[in-house]
């Protein structure tokens, strides 16, 4: 299980990367194996992320009259029979959501407790996330209880979805903050990294869209990224051991003189050959496919696509980057990277251009929110309220599933290999993240595209509309790439980027 700890603790605990080991792993296959690693246009994108499990628990207590006096809390379940409707209703309402996920998530069975002690036994159990339903209890100890401080932790209140529960009073006075001896009712005390963010009434796609933010969370820490060549940051050489201090990345690198070896004896071999030539035709052959460069660069990406997704299986990492794209792979591999990586992130991996640690990470978070192909790219100069968002590596599935018009060029400062030109329909909603190089804080921002154009820059170029304050934007931007999926999902990844201690600027909000 992967632990984090929440905002206002900005620190993780030890964190092990599930059955990988960083030291000693063997390169055992000299070349790739094209019949198990076919490239197949017509699979659906695979998803990589592991299950978010989630502990419900119902909190209630039953009160007896007691004459002539003040004998209950405000609440609405009084008997066992109201309880019992309550744990049906919640059971009810808890399939509806799973129903409505579009990511790996498991809903466990719903636990009721009514004292601390009961309470602790289901949080020391094992599950990533603790929706509690604190319905009646007089007893704050109880839902102090629940809320563990290596977890997540959210509470669900009722105000006119079912029976009123007595925490839609008091979960803010009494909980987030708290009165009496050692305490300041003025101040939030964050019981287990918990804020006015993790409190939900009535309404459970308030819930989902906080646990696909949390399923992005723990997908993100402690992944597995290979990189061809020494691992960079764009202007900011300490960028990978950043990533590596704050996220636990496992960054694991591959020579250049292993792929000029890997891609010497590929070429040497007709059968990987004829594959690679099989899959270029399959690929041209996609509706609204153009080939405006030699056929033969794009033969050669397919042979370097083998290659890489090979490494990947090798280190068992769901993710690549690549360095020295655009002088040092060149000459080794005859192409560009460029379409290798645009497929790859299209079958529902993640494989990034430039080896950039500043941008990579929001990358990797931004991916497993979205459940899509994201894209690193080279912002320019807002204006007006608009910015280019240009590169030449873009997914041609960044919907999550079909295939965007695409032109196969040449990457577009070489002039050289094979590079898809991928079209995105104007007004497509998109969600930008514009990290900083010292990963403490990133700017984000909900746009639409305007055009694709065609300026003389990277091959697939998009003018997005800036959606909020673009001067903020301008008067904040910090690093150098941005990342981008299409979508918004701004909300999820403002939630998510203070769970793992970063602060966050939406300047659409704004």
């Amino acid at each position: 299980m992967c632990c984090f700890c929440n905002v206002n603790r900005r620190k993780f605990l030890s964190l092990t990367t599930t059955g990988i080991a960083t030291a000693g792993i063997s390169l055992k296959s000299p070349f790739f194996s094209a019949e198990k690693e076919e490239w197949d246009p017509d699979k659906p994108p695979v998803k990589t992320g592991r299950n978010l499990t989630v502990q419900p628990v119902l909190i209630y207590n039953i009160f007896d009259r007691i004459p002539k006096r003040s004998w209950r809390p405000w609440g609405g379940l009084h008997d066992e029979d109201d309880v019992a409707e309550e744990m049906n209703r919640i059971s009810e309402e808890l399939k509806q959501m799973l129903k409505n996920s579009d990511f790996p998530l498991k809903i466990l069975p719903l636990v009721k407790v009514k004292t601390a002690e009961e309470a602790s036994k289901v949080r020391d159990s094992e599950y990533d996330v603790m929706l509690v339903y604190p319905a009646i209890t007089r007893n704050v100890g109880v839902l102090d209880a629940c809320v563990s401080e290596n977890r997540n932790n959210l509470i669900f209140v009722r105000h006119k979805s079912g029976p009123v529960y007595q925490w839609y009073e008091i979960v803010h006075c009494r909980f987030l903050r708290r009165g009496g001896k050692g305490y300041n009712l003025n101040s939030y005390r964050y019981p287990g990294g918990m804020d006015i963010y993790d409190v939900v009434v009535d309404d459970h796609n308030e819930v989902l869209w906080r646990l696909r933010a949390l399923y992005g969370v723990k997908n993100f820490i402690g992944r597995r990224i290979v990189t061809l060549g020494p691992a960079g940051g764009w202007g900011f050489a300490s960028a990978p051991e950043v990533a590596r201090e704050k996220f636990k990345l496992d960054i694991q690198e591959v020579s250049y003189k292993e792929l000029e070896q890997r891609i010497k004896t590929a070429r040497k071999d007709k059968n990987l050959v004829a594959v690679a030539e099989k899959q270029t035709e399959k690929y041209l052959a996609l509706p609204h496919t153009t080939l405006k460069t030699d056929k033969q660069f794009v033969i050669n990406a397919f042979i370097l696509y083998g290659i890489i997704k090979d490494f990947m299986r090798e280190y068992d990492s769901k993710a690549f980057t690549i360095r020295g794209c655009m002088s040092t792979v060149i000459p080794i591999a005859e192409t560009t990277a460029c379409l290798p990586l645009s497929l790859i992130n299209d079958e529902g991996y993640l494989a990034f251009c430039e080896s950039d640690f500043n941008v990579i990470p929001s990358g990797i978070l931004l991916h497993y929110i979205s459940g899509k192909p994201v894209f690193l790219n080279d912002p320019t100069f807002p204006h007006d309220g608009v910015v280019t968002a240009a590169h030449c590596t873009a997914p041609r599935r960044m919907d999550g599933n079909n295939y965007a018009p695409a032109k196969v060029m040449t990457h577009y400062e070489s002039d050289y290999g094979a590079t898809p030109k991928v079209e995105l329909a104007k007004g497509e909603t998109l969600t930008m993240i514009c990290p900083d190089s010292i990963q403490e804080r990133w700017i984000g921002f909900k746009g639409t595209v305007e055009s694709s154009p065609f300026y003389d820059i990277c091959r697939s170029q998009y003018d997005v509309k800036i959606d909020g304050d673009w001067e903020k934007l301008l008067e904040d931007m910090r690093g150098f790439h941005w990342m981008m999926a299409l979508g918004d999902y701004t909300r999820e990844t403002g939630y998510a980027v203070k769970k793992i201690g970063l602060e966050w600027l939406n300047t659409s909000k704004l």
